[in-house]
């Protein structure tokens, strides 16, 4: 399968993930968003686009997207105040996104699919 951004061809996988993470743009990533709405899927507010920002930075640092625990750890105590611990943080993720957060924002952040991934 494949998207078209900008008269570029992306290629992704039957679920829609990038097959090459460094195909992705804010463009392609506008792209994964308009297609993950066109799902039926709520729309992506601007607290998702952060998380989908950080997403691609935890990635380029560790060359892995981070896993629920860290992502609750890290960005609980950075969300402030409506998050008194993680557990309200990761109701509010599901929130968000329904289906489940860590492939959720893989995908849209353009990072391989964390199914795939075998824990070591």
């Amino acid at each position: 399968m494949s998207i078209e951004v900008n008269g570029r061809i992306i290629e992704t996988d039957e679920e829609g993930f990038l097959l090459n993470p460094d195909d992705w743009d804010e463009d392609v990533a506008e792209a994964l968003v308009r297609a993950h709405e066109a799902a039926g899927h709520k729309p992506v507010t601007e607290t998702g686009w952060e998380l989908i920002r950080y997403f691609r930075e935890y990635y380029e640092a560790h060359q892995v997207h981070p896993t629920m625990h860290k992502l609750l750890a890290q960005r609980a105590r950075l969300e402030g105040k409506p998050f008194h611990d993680e557990e309200s943080y990761r109701d509010f993720l599901y929130e968000l996104f329904p289906h489940g957060p860590i492939p959720m924002l893989c995908k849209l952040a353009g990072l391989p699919n964390p199914s795939l991934e075998v824990e070591t």
